[in-house]
């Protein structure tokens, strides 16, 4: 059986559950993570350890914040504030944590589904981003890796060029596997909005939006946009339902062209900002928690007067 997951984002204890209600077997199934394995959350070792621990029955491909573990641990960034990755970073087994993290994905194509982490941009059909993908793979597992994490942060180029090459192709490739949301028709790249697609500044749409992507048709499979939420269409499938921010991990069976959703209620690890929390997703999730609570308390106030009414009955 094949399993989608959205980001854990250092949520063990809800990878944990998810493996169990799944009943996943490592010799049988397969578990597909889309990214963002580390970071917000409290367990970043031992979910790194965890899905170490499958053997080829973890398939990841990484994340923006997993690729920031790298460059913190290389010097090329402090932790902030929000970061947890300081267990990971003080762990005796670092070294051979690190080089699995490395020899991880920036995107694959299996079970029928095209996985990245982020997106794709318009210009690309799914062959050429899995060529793009192996290419910053390449630079992950090689002694470049220094050199390339100093030079990978940035915004620019904004637009995808057949003719880049060097850092510039290698930033661009990344920015679009790890970070995107929000583009122009014409694809440019915008970086800095992170609300929910109904909140998009003029002359932005979501990167699937985009009419005529050459991926139109390819499923896509991705993550990272907790105010977007779960979103499943024909060829789309967003698995990002904020299990950081105390919403849910989401899996999806898609072995047999199956779309079988299993959700894991999850415990907040870190406080939502606004834009999650003015996100539709969110307030969908809040609304149907209180129909929840209304339910359990109504049906706690029928099993009282149930009791009271069998205590009136006239013994015979």
């Amino acid at each position: 059986m094949d399993y989608l997951v959205g980001d854990l984002q250092g949520c063990c204890n809800a990878l944990e559950r998810m493996l169990s209600t799944l009943a996943f077997s490592a010799s049988r199934d397969r578990l597909f993570v889309l990214g963002d394995l580390v970071n917000r959350g409290p367990q970043s070792l031992a979910t790194l350890k965890r899905l170490q621990s499958l053997g080829s029955a973890a398939i990841c491909v990484l994340g923006n914040h997993d690729l920031h573990l790298l460059a913190v641990v290389h010097g090329v960034r402090k932790s902030g504030r929000k970061d947890t990755l300081e267990d990971i970073l003080s762990s005796p087994e670092r070294a051979a944590i690190l080089h699995w993290l490395r020899h991880q994905r920036m995107a694959c194509q299996d079970a029928g589904w095209l996985m990245v982490h982020a997106g794709v941009v318009p210009q690309w059909d799914a062959a050429l981003t899995l060529s793009l993908a192996a290419e910053v793979e390449t630079v992950l597992r090689s002694p470049d890796l220094p050199e390339f994490l100093h030079a990978m942060y940035g915004n620019e180029p904004e637009c995808w060029q057949d003719d880049l090459q060097g850092t510039p192709r290698l930033r661009f490739i990344v920015n679009a596997l790890t970070r995107i949301r929000f583009c122009t028709l014409q694809g440019h790249l915008d970086l800095s909005t992170s609300g929910s697609p109904d909140a998009a500044p003029q002359g932005l749409v979501p990167w699937f939006d985009v009419p005529d992507r050459r991926t139109q048709g390819t499923p896509i499979a991705f993550g990272h946009w907790s105010t977007l939420g779960l979103m499943q269409k024909p060829d789309l499938l967003c698995l990002d339902t904020g299990c950081v921010w105390g919403g849910k991990l989401s899996a999806m069976r898609v072995d047999g062209g199956r779309r079988e959703l299993i959700q894991i209620v999850c415990d907040q690890a870190q406080k939502p900002g606004r834009s999650y929390k003015t996100s539709a997703h969110y307030q969908g999730m809040r609304e149907r928690s209180r129909c929840e609570r209304v339910r359990r308390t109504l049906a706690a106030e029928l099993c009282v007067a149930e009791a009271v009414f069998s205590s009136l009955q006239p013994v015979h």
